[in-house]
């Protein structure tokens, strides 16, 4: 029997192969000695086969096709059985192809296949529910690649150490007569001195379809086209961005702001590497750590030290809160932490979270993809409603702060939300919100937040969910709409009671 699919490439057919044999060995009971013995075939090179190391020649593909009792066709064909194809339908998935499992992760595909060998039953079970979960929610290749990230962010603290090196070296190589803030016409003499790239912005207004995009490079022309209607502080972003792919020599990018298609792992990472770089580029590593060290004496917070901080590095918001998740884990062992952004619509009726990390552990809140609503008590939501409520300019930024204690738990956490208009002709508002677990670890750290200094009822404090179907907090007048995920695990509780007295 001939396939009709595209044959795979040689790295994963010598897997697929090793994948099939030892699924098969491990099926008919045999060891690698016995099958060693029943081919002629040494158990060394049997083991290489295994491991996807080796893909044997002909002749020896027939003898192990005989010691199995399989056709030499269906040995070498990319198709198997039943139980075996997920993993096969794994290992030929284009999001595992471009996924940099042994460079990142230490986990290469033939360490898969390894931990597969012993339970293959129960792992492709396992792999095939996952599978069949991405297909019913329409999960992409850039949902895992995201989520990957999330994990490798996770995994090393948010901290980059070669980054910020190399941060430091480009400012000292290239900005040490610059004063903070860096003006834009600095960074642009930055790009051009060192790069020969220069920067433009009339291109992008004019192009009906790019006119909402804030910058794209053009490698030919050599040209940063960047949108004329952006800030000051978004601007030097995306010059900072540029310095990091070239001074990174990261060749494996995107050319325009936001991703449009992450064909590959590696272009997402390096698009991440390069932002980062931007970041510690003009919020330089040690001022930043000075800066933290400074708002932690104080005995009371003031969300003007926000707007301070936004105008002495002139970045905008989501710039700031996140890099004090570089700069918190690793200076001051603040590691229960997460950052999110969520948009909200015009009417505030519906609040969608793009963006959020968790270090340490899957905070709350966290993003929900079943269409519920986020609890309308958490600061991310609260500072949106302020904001359309403001009569002030468009480009008025609000902060908002509380303490948000998570109903029926022990966890709370000092939460910073700031939020600002997107910019025309985007009707939506945008939040981004740094939240810290509070831990005795926090308190000794941030005097504002130590109990036995803090003023009584100097932070507000307002008890939270996660959304409104599942809360059951019984006098919240902001609820969305009623809890009905709680109201139906008290229906099927009330059944299960009544079947009991039955039995």
């Amino acid at each position: 029997m001939i396939s009709n699919q595209a044959m795979p490439d040689p790295t994963i057919l010598k897997l697929i192969f090793g994948a099939k044999a030892a699924y098969l060995r491990q099926q008919k009971g045999l060891s690698l000695q016995d099958l060693s013995r029943l081919t002629g075939l040494s158990a060394p090179y049997l083991h290489e086969i295994e491991k996807g190391k080796k893909y044997p020649k002909a002749d020896k593909i027939m003898l192990i096709a005989e010691a199995l009792g399989v056709p030499f066709d269906e040995l070498v064909a990319v198709y198997t059985s039943k139980k075996l194809q997920p993993i096969i339908e794994l290992l030929e998935s284009e999001w595992l192809n471009a996924f940099p499992l042994e460079d990142m992760f230490g986990l290469s595909a033939a360490k898969l296949l390894e931990l597969f060998a012993n339970t293959p039953d129960k792992v492709n079970a396992f792999i095939s529910t996952v599978i069949k979960i991405a297909r019913n929610y329409q999960l992409q290749t850039e949902s895992f690649y995201n989520a990957a990230l999330r994990s490798y962010q996770d995994l090393h603290d948010n901290y980059f150490s070669e980054l910020e090196q190399a941060a430091d070296d480009f400012r000292q190589q290239n900005l040490t007569t610059a004063p903070i803030p860096y003006t834009t016409a600095a960074l642009e003499a930055a790009l051009w001195n060192t790069f020969n790239i220069r920067t433009e912005r009339k291109t992008l207004p004019k192009n009906a379809k790019l006119a909402r995009i804030r910058s794209v490079f053009s490698p030919t022309k050599k040209t940063l086209y960047l949108n004329k209607n952006l800030s000051a502080a978004q601007q030097n972003f995306l010059i900072g961005r540029e310095l990091g792919f070239q001074y990174l020599q990261l060749s494996e990018r995107a050319y325009e702001t936001i991703i449009q298609k992450a064909e590959t792992f590696d272009k997402l990472l390096n698009n991440f590497k390069a932002s980062y770089f931007a970041s510690a580029l003009l919020m330089s590593e040690q001022e930043m750590i000075h800066d933290v060290y400074a708002v932690a004496q104080l005995s009371q917070w003031d969300n003007q030290l926000i707007f301070r901080l936004l105008k002495k590095y002139d970045v905008t918001p989501e710039m700031l809160l996140q890099r004090l998740t570089n700069i918190l884990p690793r200076h001051f062992d603040v590691k229960d932490l997460f950052f999110l952004r969520i948009i909200g619509s015009e009417d505030l009726k519906t609040f969608t979270m793009d963006k959020e990390l968790h270090l340490s552990q899957l905070h709350s809140p966290y993003a929900n993809h079943l269409q519920e609503h986020y609890c309308r008590r958490w600061a991310s939501l609260r500072v949106l409603k302020k904001l359309r409520a403001h009569t002030a300019p468009k480009d008025t930024i609000l902060a908002e702060a509380q303490i948000s204690q998570y109903w029926q738990t022990d966890k709370s956490y000092f939460i910073l939300s700031v939020g600002k208009m997107l910019s025309p002709p985007n009707k939506k508002s945008v939040s981004v919100t740094l939240g810290l677990m509070i831990t005795d670890k926090l308190q000794a750290l941030f005097r504002f937040l130590n109990p036995t200094q803090r003023p009584p009822a100097y932070l507000p404090l307002h008890t939270v969910h996660t959304t409104c179907e599942r809360c059951a907090i019984s006098d919240c007048n902001e609820r969305a709409v009623p809890p009905v995920y709680i109201e139906r695990q008290q229906e099927l509780s009330i059944i299960e009671e009544e079947v009991q007295k039955l039995r």
